[in-house]
């Protein structure tokens, strides 16, 4: 019985082709101030300007023009705090790859606890460590509990041999008679 709301009603949707022609009128828009803050110096300014004005493809200085622009205010107020920091993209010549790399708190303190493990298992190993001292002592009291287990044993097997072989000696010495 309800009647849907307005929303959604008439959507349209812009074709690929037409965001495309949108972005090439504002290049040009933004070529044609470009030519007219230079004035005459286009024509006889350097070969890349006037490179820049006859190519329409080239992403590179289409991407600087993209960062010059300024959002609202920006444009219009000159922002001279030293503490911000200017993003400049670097070029594949001048990385220096060779040189040592500055390695982060949290992949410093990573090593650090792998070279303080590596160093405590070796420590471990000669039994210098108390942890190491605990178990060798602890491993002394068992093999001589287990020595003296095994003695035992070995007793009281003997003592049942013997029991047996007397058994044995009287059964026969009986049936001799």
């Amino acid at each position: 019985g309800r009647k849907g709301g307005h929303k959604g009603r008439a959507r349209q949707y812009t074709s690929p082709e037409e965001i495309d022609a949108q972005l090439q009128a504002e290049k040009q828009k933004a070529r044609e101030e470009e030519e007219q803050e230079e004035g005459g110096e286009g024509a006889t300014g350097d070969p890349k300007k006037e490179k820049k004005s006859l190519d329409s493809d080239e992403s590179d200085e289409d991407d600087e023009d993209y960062q010059q622009k300024r959002k609202g205010v920006e444009g219009l107020i000159d922002i001279e705090n030293p503490n911000r920091v200017i993003q400049t993209t670097k070029k594949v010549t001048q990385l220096d790859l060779d040189g040592p790399k500055e390695l982060s708190r949290r992949e410093r303190s990573e090593i650090e606890k792998q070279k303080a493990k590596e160093r405590y298992m070796k420590m471990h190993l000669a039994g210098k460590t108390e942890q190491a001292k605990a178990d060798l002592a602890r491993l002394a009291i068992i093999r001589k509990q287990r020595e003296e287990a095994a003695r035992k044993k070995e007793e009281e097997r003997k003592a049942k041999d013997e029991a047996a072989m007397a058994g044995k000696r009287l059964q026969s010495l009986s049936l001799n008679k």
